[in-house]
Formats: structure tokens, sequence, C-alpha cells
């Protein structure tokens, strides 16, 4: 694993990345796509990933063949095809769908801090994953997921809490993914070794 820079992601071969903004300490693993999106502090995808319209949080960590804010179709049209939006691919004097395009982009899918997003799982447009939550692997999430909520299935659904409700509202206001990168460092070992709630003790 390649060392991991403050100043500029490390995005391995055959990534396709457009109109993507992204904090320190990012990495995207080989093959993943990611347009139109953001990435927050330490936030890493594995390989395959299909990122489109997303905001993600700090501390992400998304699986391999992931998908996120999966483009849609027009099904409420004539036709559902996309020489409707992209006509200028088949017709010289035809122009693409702006109005659609932008719709599209306008729909996005927010991934909360510290959050885990198993492999092969889809995160739905217009859908919020809360700080700390986690998607299972292979589940197709349609509706919102509250923080530090462990979902899975097809739909998702909610499995367990992954903290109790008032170790998460804590952990929350305790905010640590904003700590700077000296702060995480001196405080590694109680990350390591300390459960949430005597860490909560410890730091609040």
């Amino acid at each position: 694993m390649p060392r991991l820079k403050e100043d500029s992601p490390v995005i391995e071969p055959d990534c396709d990345i457009t109109e993507t903004d992204f904090g320190r300490f990012c990495e995207v693993k080989r093959g993943s796509r990611v347009a139109l999106s953001s990435f927050g502090d330490y936030s890493y995808c594995d390989r395959y990933c299909d990122i489109a319209n997303a905001t993600i949080g700090k501390f992400a960590n998304i699986a391999s063949f992931v998908r996120i804010g999966a483009t849609d179709h027009p099904l409420d049209r004539a036709s559902l095809h996309h020489f409707m939006y992209r006509s200028d691919d088949l017709w010289d004097d035809a122009e693409r769908d702006a109005a659609f395009f932008a719709h599209r982009r306008a729909r996005r899918a927010t991934i909360g801090h510290d959050t885990w997003l198993g492999h092969n799982c889809q995160i739905k447009p217009e859908i919020t994953v809360g700080d700390g939550a986690v998607v299972a692997s292979g589940a197709i999430v349609t509706r919102d997921v509250a923080p530090y909520t462990i979902v899975a299935g097809t739909p998702a659904r909610p499995l367990r809490l992954r903290q109790p409700p008032e170790i998460a509202a804590r952990l929350i206001a305790l905010a640590w993914w904003d700590w700077d990168h000296a702060t995480l460092r001196a405080r590694l070992d109680d990350f390591r070794a300390l459960p949430a709630e005597a860490f909560l003790e410890k730091y609040e």
C-alpha cells in the first residue's frame, strides 16, 4: 500500500475521475470511476467502485464494487433510452438535454463521517447514510440510514445499532473526525485500545 498524501489523493491505474474534489489522505483504488463528487479527509474507495453525484464525509470506508448515486432513466417519458438526452451522440444537429443532466446532478447522495459501505452495495441518489453507519455487502439502500445503524438486505433495512443512541449522539458531538492529523496520531493508542464509551469519557 502506498503512503497516503496530504496534498493529493493516491489514485491507482485505470481510474476515471471527473470533476471531483478530494480532501487530505484520500485514496481511489484501481478501476474506479468517480464523477461530480467530493471526498472528505481520509476517505477512500476500494477497487472498481462507481461513484457519481455524491458528497462523502471524512473517514468513509468504501469497499470494492460499491455503487453510489447510480444514474437513472426517465420513467415518465415515452422512452427511457439515452437517445433523448445524449442526442448529440447520434445526430449532428441535436443538442444534449441539459436540463435532464442538471436534474440528475442535483440528486446527490450523502455519505456521513466514519461510515463503512460493504462490498457490492448500492446507494441510490438522494439518499443520506448517517455518520457512523454501516451498509452490509450486497445491500441496496433506497431509504436514508440513521447514524450508527447497520443495514442489510435488498432493499436495505435496519439490522441493529452499531452503538446505543446515547453513545452515538456523544460521538457525533465529539466529532473526532475534525481533529487535526497530529491529534489523531497522539490519540492513536486510545483509538485502538478503548471501547467507545471509555474513549468518550477521556476526550469529551
